[in-house]
């Protein structure tokens, strides 16, 4: 005979302090968990959605990050050239000859930090169709103006429309303040090229981006210019360059987020298996029962060990619906790669979600499997004549 699911529901239920304490320290786990793998995910998901899979990008070969790069005028003519370049509906070229330095400011809780600033072409805007302007409006080309994204408008001083900043040894008005989405455009002041690398005193570029006239037509552009002598420069695609500047920060809170998490962890099931043991010892006269009615070993140990379960099953999901709510905060910290401010939100997917709650179980199961044996193991008659 089996014993029903049911039975294991009313031994939680009439043990509701010790279950809900259990449970909570499992929530406690998962939450931790659940939170630092939807913070690698939310850096990841601002990042790659940042480029255009119809984009390419070209730099400095051996360049990691535009700030790495340099492209002189001459390079940037060259590039201009390839066949593989889309045309606007004005017959010119969709690229955009850019400049990325990096700037510091301070924010408005207290402490400075980076800030990326990005001297953009005429096509700019084109070649990024996410962008859009929210108040203000965009720098003129050959001025000393600036537009900010919404999230560094939020987090520095003097970012706001009418405000000035002192950076590249002259003062540049903000006229503007654009919306980026999730990407991380939004993190960055934008202004014209040609004035920054004045103010900057560089006579090269960070970077050309480009439309593709033909997405599948890239690995001819990349293999073209990768043999291209006169270059010495590399080509991707703007969402896999993008993907890349995730790569180093997200798999450091993966490894910190599992660290903590085993740690925390190990704290959860000691206290599962406290209280499965204490349910068993308790309930000794119970399970003695329970054998001399014809409920067999296999019975008794599927029993216990779906009280841990359910532990876990309630733990997972307290912790997962708690973990949700980060969604609405939105976070700022120093990407790793390019030593730059970077904002974004936590992101919860069906991924992360099946991952928590099967970590979840595996706590109460290892929790409960020991004294579940125990309880299966319990000989009838003296079961029956404990307490």
């Amino acid at each position: 005979m089996r014993i029903p699911l049911s039975y294991s529901f009313r031994n939680l239920r009439t043990r509701r302090l010790t279950t809900a304490l259990t449970a909570g320290g499992m929530a406690l786990v998962v939450f931790v968990f659940a939170s630092i793998l939807m913070l690698a995910q939310g850096l990841k998901k601002t990042l790659v959605e940042t480029g255009s899979a119809g984009n390419a990008i070209v730099l400095r070969k051996g360049a990691l990050t535009e700030v790495q790069s340099g492209i002189t005028r001459e390079q940037a003519s060259v590039i201009a050239t390839y066949p593989q370049v889309a045309l606007g509906s004005d017959g010119n070229s969709l690229l955009a000859d850019e400049l990325v330095v990096l700037i510091t400011l301070p924010k408005t809780g207290g402490g400075i930090s980076n800030v990326t600033v990005r001297g953009i072409g005429k096509e700019s805007l084109a070649l990024r169709p996410q962008v859009r302007l929210v108040e203000g409006r965009m720098p003129r080309p050959g001025s000393s103006e600036i537009a900010a994204g919404n999230r560094v408008a939020k987090i520095f001083k003097g970012v706001g429309p009418g405000g000035t900043l002192h950076f590249g040894m002259r003062d540049w008005k903000v006229v503007g303040i654009f919306d980026a989405g999730s990407t991380a455009f939004s993190s960055e002041i934008w202004g014209d090229a040609d004035q920054l690398m004045q103010a900057f005193r560089r006579d090269a570029y960070s970077s050309v981006l480009f439309r593709l006239r033909d997405p599948s037509a890239f690995d001819e552009f990349e293999r073209r210019i990768g043999r291209d002598p006169r270059l010495g420069l590399q080509a991707m695609r703007e969402n896999r360059y993008y993907e890349k500047q995730s790569e180093m920060m997200a798999k450091f809170l993966r490894v910190l987020g599992i660290s903590l998490t085993i740690i925390f962890s190990l704290g959860a099931i000691i206290g599962a298996v406290i209280t499965m043991y204490a349910a068993v010892v308790g309930r000794t006269r119970e399970i003695g029962t329970l054998r001399a009615l014809g409920f067999d070993r296999n019975s008794i140990l599927w029993a216990f060990l779906a009280e841990s379960l359910l532990l876990g099953l309630f733990g997972g999901a307290a912790g997962l619906f708690l973990a949700s709510f980060l969604q609405l905060f939105t976070i700022s910290t120093i990407n790793f790669q390019t030593f730059a401010e970077l904002s974004f939100s936590f992101n919860l997917t069906a991924s992360i979600a099946w991952q928590a709650m099967a970590f979840s179980l595996v706590m109460g199961f290892a929790g409960g499997v020991f004294p579940a044996l125990r309880a299966a193991r319990m000989n009838i008659v003296e079961a029956l004549r404990a307490g």
